[in-house]
């Protein structure tokens, strides 16, 4: 493998940071990480690009949009948490990118599990064996170039098996694939949003996750891509991301937006954090009547309508509201301020359950046959592609 005494010095620098924030890493997981440095499989890539604890782009479409990506290394150790390695076990991952996480649990599961990766794309899978091959493991982890949805039998079943793009739905080769007692992480869409699942395989045929991550991945490419959930505000930078997108009305929307807000502010200010892991996850379960939820981004270094940056919207014809994470409450109202009072009682509303948030985000899995699939009580019932998936706020 080859030596790089200032990558392996902010290799360091940044795992000492992941194990100083909640804990995230284990003794097995920062051993890995230390022992398998990010630059090697990012090459041309400045180390100080490289070691910051972000999402690095290493394709992208003739858009510009991001095709795949090496995933922030934060990210990546509270999805291996989810997983639960252990040694020995039998891996399947979709989504080999780099190979970087490939190699990371190659390194836990040691010289008696084994990782076997899925990646669609032909550059990207060669790319990966030769980052894989400077670490001297290209013989340890098969990298196969095929679609993620069909899983790879030849090697199953798997005691885990993680995603590393968001998915619409499971595929039924994953469970079809997976041990009784195995792990599934996958990155799931809901409303616009997306959460890292941990699912268990339950007796009866569900899949159950109790733990659940706020995140934001590139979505699948292939057959189990799922439908279209971002749209473009008419010709500017403004990127929306909703369940069932194609009901906003572009053209609407920017004629609403192109007069000035007006500027309030939500009570008691969040901050981005208590908006990702919290609120935001309330509201998308609990849309106003009449409302459309979204996820909102203005491409970087950007103002448009005078919003920049991220956070979410409610809207419907003639009133909307946009809240920026990082705003600690503002909020522009667009169009009269009927969206900003509905956006002020959710948050009161969410106040008075004790601020519900990801730590109580229940989602299930279930075939669309399935007696329970039709059975909502407190949940949301969405219907994907092969299953029902049930989602909601517990306690």
């Amino acid at each position: 493998m080859p030596t790089n005494p200032e990558g392996r010095a902010l290799n360091n620098q940044m795992i000492d940071g992941l194990r100083a924030r909640q804990n995230l890493l284990d003794r097995s997981s920062e051993a890995a990480f230390r022992a398998v440095p990010r630059h090697v499989f990012l090459p041309g890539q400045k180390l100080e690009t490289i070691y910051t604890d972000e999402a690095i782009a290493i394709k992208r479409d003739s858009d510009g949009s991001v095709l795949s990506s090496s995933s922030q290394p934060t990210m990546m150790a509270i999805m291996l948490r989810q997983l639960r390695l252990e040694k020995g076990d039998n891996v399947l991952e979709i989504g080999t990118g780099t190979g970087y996480n490939a190699a990371i649990m190659q390194h836990i599961v040691g010289e008696t599990g084994y990782v076997t990766s899925i990646e669609l794309d032909n550059q990207l899978a060669d790319q990966a064996r030769q980052n894989l091959q400077r670490m001297n493991i290209g013989n340890n982890v098969n990298v196969v170039t095929t679609d993620g949805a069909q899983g790879y039998a030849p090697r199953a079943s798997y005691d885990r098996i993680i995603a590393t793009a968001a998915t619409w739905d499971i595929p039924p080769a994953w469970i079809k694939q997976l041990k009784p007692d195995g792990v599934l992480v996958a990155p799931m869409w809901i409303e616009g949003m997306q959460v890292s699942a941990a699912f268990s395989l339950q007796d009866d045929g569900t899949l159950y996750s109790s733990r659940n991550i706020p995140c934001a991945f590139i979505s699948m490419r292939g057959v189990a891509s799922g439908p279209t959930v971002s749209r473009r505000v008419g010709r500017s930078t403004l990127m929306l991301s909703a369940h069932n997108v194609q009901n906003i009305d572009s053209a609407a929307l920017h004629l609403l937006l192109s007069d000035d807000a007006e500027i309030n502010r939500l009570t008691p200010a969040l901050d981005s954090l208590d908006y990702w892991n919290g609120f935001v996850i309330y509201l998308a379960l609990n849309v106003p009547s009449g409302y459309q939820f979204s996820l909102y981004n203005v491409a970087e270094n950007q103002k448009t309508y005078g919003l920049e940056g991220s956070g979410f919207a409610i809207t419907r014809r003639g009133t909307a509201c946009f809240v920026p994470y990082n705003g600690e409450g503002l909020a522009y109202a667009f169009g009269g301020a009927d969206a900003f009072m509905h956006l002020q009682k959710r948050l009161d509303e969410w106040e008075a359950a004790g601020r519900p948030g990801s730590d109580s985000l229940r989602l299930l899995v279930l075939p669309q046959d399935h007696p329970r699939a039709t059975a909502q009580g407190s949940a949301t019932v969405y219907q994907r592609q092969y299953h029902h998936l049930l989602v909601w706020l517990e306690g």
